[in-house]
């Protein structure tokens, strides 16, 4: 079995450490190195920012679940080096997402607010059930922990936009951040005497874990472009 080297940019985050936990017990990964810029305890060596090279060529792929500034530099430091890279990092602003984008010109880059290969679903059905019931009022509700930075998250941004693609409504949001939550998504359509409830609920980081690390697996090998996961389920 071929094993995919990885790159984890965020070693110490929340979803970044458990990346590099699931690839260390998954024969299918070797880990090469966490990049965090503080004190990280990893199953891999850590280095910081400055020590990894736009040549680094050890590893296939780059994961990152960093900041949103630093993500706009990864992707840049993974384009001069011609690596794929997957970031799951939200709340980039407009330039840093421009970066990004920027980026997929020259390497395959996947890109998602939610790698939850069942939230991704749920964007798909939301998108159809929006294009069915064009006349139900749309709104969304999301809850995310009190650490959460970004509200909305990119996650109830992503779920607005497949509401918009579907029915052109322009969906409600409605954020609340509590707990230790670490993901809970609903999207609501409600028309004369009826509703639809879409909800979808994750019970641990390690979905988003495991999906970024099953979509490094996809994007190694592909054309540069920007991809989602869309792409992966083969949803459209």
């Amino acid at each position: 079995m071929n094993t995919l080297r990885i790159i984890v940019c965020g070693a110490a985050g929340k979803t970044g450490s458990r990346v590099l936990a699931l690839a260390a017990a998954d024969p299918r990964f070797k880990l090469i190195a966490g990049v965090e810029n503080r004190a990280a305890q990893a199953p891999c060596p850590v280095i910081n920012e400055k020590e990894l090279g736009a040549g680094d060529a050890k590893a296939d792929v780059w994961i990152d679940f960093s900041t949103a500034e630093a993500s706009a530099r990864f992707a840049k430091l993974a384009a001069a080096a011609r690596k794929p890279f997957v970031t799951g990092t939200t709340g980039r602003t407009p330039a840093q997402e421009a970066a990004v984008r920027s980026a997929a010109k020259r390497i395959p880059v996947l890109s998602s607010p939610n790698f939850s290969l069942g939230m991704n679903v749920l964007l798909h059905l939301a998108r159809i059930a929006s294009a069915a019931l064009p006349n139900f009022d749309p709104a969304i509700l999301d809850v995310h922990h009190t650490a959460k930075k970004d509200a909305p998250s990119g996650t109830a941004l992503r779920l607005a936009d497949a509401v918009r693609a579907g029915s052109s409504r322009d969906p409600q949001i409605v954020s609340e951040r509590a707990g230790d939550v670490v993901g809970d998504h609903t999207l609501l359509l409600a028309g004369p005497n009826e509703r639809i409830e879409l909800i979808h609920r994750a019970h641990s980081r390690d979905v988003f874990a495991r999906g970024a690390l099953e979509a490094a697996l996809w994007l190694k090998g592909r054309k540069p472009g920007l991809y989602g996961m869309q792409d992966l389920l083969r949803l459209g």
